[in-house]
């Protein structure tokens, strides 16, 4: 199983239009401060999916050199998390797209000239893509109603995405994702940023901690951390096209 991370940033990427802040100036240079919008991209022997489709998904695809999807996983129906999906037009059409019947509906609504193929599952019932067994989970992330993480795994090897999500994680989902081999969290921005919707990385710490992860990545991240290269000195930064390359046990 191999992971990638295609888009790092929070909704409006970085750097942000209009923003002279340094990090926005780091990121203008081409350094790892820039960040589109989020997007993993989960490979295996037998094919590749995405676990959500930002804005940026073309580029991202054809920085990683993918070539087809075999299914798309929505955490949530947020602009950044589904919007990439439309590049999928005259390219790759019936895409196998799967999440909770309400997130399916609301994102469908918008790109149902595309006809993909709907799948709609249900939280904490396992289901098996490209070899790989995947699971979703509650997480608390309002307004909206119903949002979802992602739990993977192959053979002995377990895998969690957080999603968009506050601290509060019900703790059905706690007990589901105890001791992954890799937590990628969303830490949207350090303990001086008040923020009400995300974690920022104490609190992603704390999980991390609680549900005793072997090795934590930070993603969802905004332009108020430090530009990159200082930052990651003190927090677990990914970047856009970092890759987790696991050999099955």
């Amino acid at each position: 199983m191999k992971i990638t991370l295609l888009g790092t940033g929070d909704a409006t990427g970085t750097p942000v239009i209009g923003c002279n802040c340094p990090t926005c100036q780091d990121a203008l240079k081409g350094g790892k401060s820039q960040r589109t919008r989020f997007a993993v991209l989960v490979e295996s022997s037998e094919g590749t999916v995405l676990i959500d489709s930002g804005p940026d998904l073309r580029y991202q695809l054809l920085k990683a050199g993918t070539r087809h999807i075999d299914g798309v996983i929505w955490t949530h129906g947020h602009y950044d998390h589904f919007a990439g999906f439309a590049e999928f037009h005259r390219v790759q059409y019936n895409v196998d797209v799967y999440g909770l019947p309400e997130t399916l509906e609301y994102i469908l609504g918008y790109l149902q000239f595309l006809h993909p193929k709907k799948h709609e599952k249900e939280m904490y019932e396992p289901f098996n893509l490209i070899g790989l067994e995947f699971t979703l989970f509650e997480v608390i992330h309002p307004p909206v109603k119903k949002s979802i993480g992602v739990m993977i795994r192959q053979g002995d090897t377990k895998v969690v995405i957080t999603g968009d999500t506050q601290r509060e994680i019900p703790q059905r989902s706690i007990d589901l994702i105890m001791e992954p081999d890799l937590l990628i969290a969303d830490a949207i921005v350090p303990p001086t940023v008040e923020v009400k919707k995300h974690m920022n990385t104490v609190e992603a710490f704390d999980l991390a901690n609680e549900i005793k992860a072997k090795d934590v990545v930070f993603t969802h991240l905004s332009h108020f951390f430090a530009p990159h290269e200082e930052s990651v000195k003190e927090y677990p930064l990914g970047y856009d096209g970092m890759v987790f390359d696991f050999a099955e046990k």
